[in-house]
């Protein structure tokens, strides 16, 4: 069983050392002297020497260093490729060959370092040196490193040790590995106790709850200024400090395995892109800082032909959501949250607008997903997020069309349960973002052409009503009781139209007069009442804005309407479908029958509907 020595001092004010020698008979031999008025430490076996001076040190022998890899530090794309690998090993004497991708060793390993350099190329706080004294070992320098490398560099690379400073468990993982009892270990740790001391407050801070206040931030600016703490390495130590919070850590490593798998096939798909903008989302919320994540993108994206596909961005909101669903799996907390699930709805929403079914596969394939992992063994939980996305996207088709129904159709049939559900779904939607329902609903379809004057009428009524019973001013059966009045004088309205021109084109040539209308409205209710169309007298302004209907209409047809066929006269057009406020439906059917009745090619009209385009 292996011994080991300690011997713990300090050079300088700043730099702080340990020399460990581990051997089982560690105890036995002499290892290093000082030289008092140089202050200096020699540490030294049989062809290996390592001088620790105030200034900085100097090495001759076999060996090398060793220390963590600090965030965003440049590496090796070996190291970077592999997450296992967290510590960065330089041996003295080697230097990669880029021809054959390989490292080669020479017997030159002597040589010098100053500490700002150290703690610059390497971590800013803490950095091992190593040697090693075995008979079993080469005669020649460059064959000892490559055997070390052999037997001591994977473990290296990836000990925990050494970034948690944990010297018995670094040594206890390295001096079997030398399969020599008379071995000897020697380990120098060197740390910058300033930068250690920043650090330290640094981290203290920060982990407190993820952000410096102004007041904390001075603390630090003054203990950099105090210690003289380069800028540079005080942004290193800050990024470093702020990736290895757990919650960080997490989600800025699922960023990095994503980017190196994109980089070895050399393209970011939809998918990765997704799961990117997915964990950059995340890391706004958690309040990690971006500068994580530009680190890492200039790392792997940086000359590497990496390519993006276009995809509309609704398509895109969507794959970053959904994929949040799966991120749980490596426990990264990416609840579905209000913002999310609006960026679905508005997805949805564009997506039937543009007639784009790729957003329903990309919820079938979703739900495929889910259940294949659930069925493989993940947490049933798993079907929470989407089951909650589910339920949204139920509730938008249900008011979608409800709302669609209740502006465009005729004779919707309207009860009070229809409505309760609409004021719950409003409420639901509102909860996601005041104001979210009239949005997502109301907002465009007031400015869509097509919507009728009592389809107008029958949506501003829904909307000032459901308001009204959100704030206990009118009851559902009072909203209800408005709706099918306007709803029964539609049904009227559409009636009296079609029986008023049968009878103007079929009897009366002219119906200007008073007694010509008094006439005919005497008819035509006795037509109805009889007919068992209508129980009760037409209303006045009914009557009287139908015989107004048909005056337009006629004015278009003898007038306007050859005019813009012939002159192909678009503003003509949309000034009267403007200000005539006849419904635009009618009109185009107006516009049908007169180019059926004509012989007129249809296409034209097409054209001219257009615009001419």
């Amino acid at each position: 069983m292996h011994k080991d020595i300690r011997l713990h001092g300090q050079t300088g004010d700043q730099i702080e050392y340990f020399v460990m020698v581990a051997g089982t008979d560690a105890y036995q031999r002499y290892f290093f002297n000082i030289v008092q008025d140089e202050d200096l430490l020699r540490i030294f076996s049989p062809g290996n020497e390592f001088i620790i001076n105030p200034e900085g040190i100097s090495y001759q022998g076999n060996g090398g260093y060793f220390c963590e890899y600090m965030f965003g530090v440049e590496q090796p794309p070996s190291d970077l490729a592999k997450s296992e690998i967290i510590n960065r090993l330089v041996m003295y004497g080697a230097h990669s060959d880029d021809n054959s991708n390989s490292i080669r060793f020479s017997d030159s390993t002597s040589g010098t370092e100053p500490y700002d350099n150290i703690f610059f190329e390497g971590n800013a706080v803490c950095n091992y040196f190593f040697f090693v004294h075995s008979n079993l070992l080469s005669r020649k320098l460059k064959n000892q490193q490559e055997e070390l490398v052999k037997r001591i560099g994977k473990v290296i690379k990836r000990s925990e040790a050494v970034g948690e400073e944990r010297d018995d468990l670094l040594i206890s993982e390295i001096f079997p590995l030398l399969a020599d009892d008379t071995a000897q270990l020697f380990v120098i740790k060197l740390i910058n106790r300033h930068h250690r001391e920043y650090r330290n407050l640094f981290r203290k801070l920060y982990f407190r709850n993820k952000k410096i206040s102004d007041e904390d931030f001075s603390r630090l600016v003054n203990l950099a200024a105090t210690y003289q703490i380069d800028r540079y390495q005080q942004e290193r130590i800050r990024i470093d400090v702020m990736y290895r919070h757990p919650a960080n850590k997490r989600i800025v490593d699922e960023y990095r395995n994503i980017l190196l798998a994109c980089n070895s096939k050399n393209e970011i798909n939809h998918l990765d892109n997704a799961r990117l903008t997915r964990l950059k989302t995340l890391s706004v919320r958690n309040k990690i800082p971006g500068a994580l994540f530009y680190t890492l993108d200039e790392m792997l994206k940086k000359g590497r032909n990496l390519i993006n596909l276009e995809e509309q961005d609704y398509l895109s909101s969507t794959r970053e959501v959904l994929e949040g669903i799966f991120l749980r799996e490596k426990q990264i907390e990416s609840h579905i949250d209000r913002d999310d699930m609006l960026k679905l709805i508005v997805a949805k929403k564009n997506a039937m607008e543009n007639r784009d079914h790729t957003f329903d596969q990309l919820m079938l394939d979703a739900s495929k997903e889910c259940d294949e992992k659930i069925r493989d063994g993940a947490d049933p939980s798993l079907l929470d997020g989407f089951s909650y996305v589910i339920t949204y996207l139920d509730r938008f088709d249900s008011v979608s069309n409800m709302v669609s129904q209740l502006a465009f159709m005729e004779n919707v049939r309207i009860s009070e349960e229809m409505l309760r559900g609409l004021l719950e779904h409003k409420a639901a939607f509102d909860n996601l973002r005041e104001g979210c329902f009239h949005e997502l609903f109301i907002r465009d379809l007031f400015t869509n052409t097509y919507l009728g004057r009592f389809g107008r009428r029958k949506v501003k009524t829904l909307m000032d009503g459901l308001a009204g019973v959100e704030q206990s001013g009118m009851t559902i059966e009072e909203l209800l009781r408005q709706l099918m009045e306007i709803d029964h004088e539609e049904r009227i309205s559409l009636i009296l139209l079609e029986h008023v021109r049968d009878r103007i084109r079929n009897f009366y040539s002219k119906f200007s007069t008073k007694a010509d209308q008094d006439a005919l409205r005497r008819e035509v209710t006795e037509e109805l009442k009889t007919k068992k169309r209508i129980r009760e007298d037409i209303p006045d302004h009914l009557f009287n804005e139908t015989i107004f209907t048909i005056k337009k209409e006629a004015m278009y047809l003898h007038s306007l309407l050859p005019n813009i066929i012939s002159e192909r006269n678009v503003g003509l057009r949309e000034d009267f479908l403007e200000n005539s406020g006849l419904d635009r439906f009618y009109v185009e059917e107006l516009e049908r029958e007169y180019y059926e009745k004509n012989g007129l090619d249809m296409e034209d009209l097409y054209q001219i509907r257009k615009g001419l385009s």
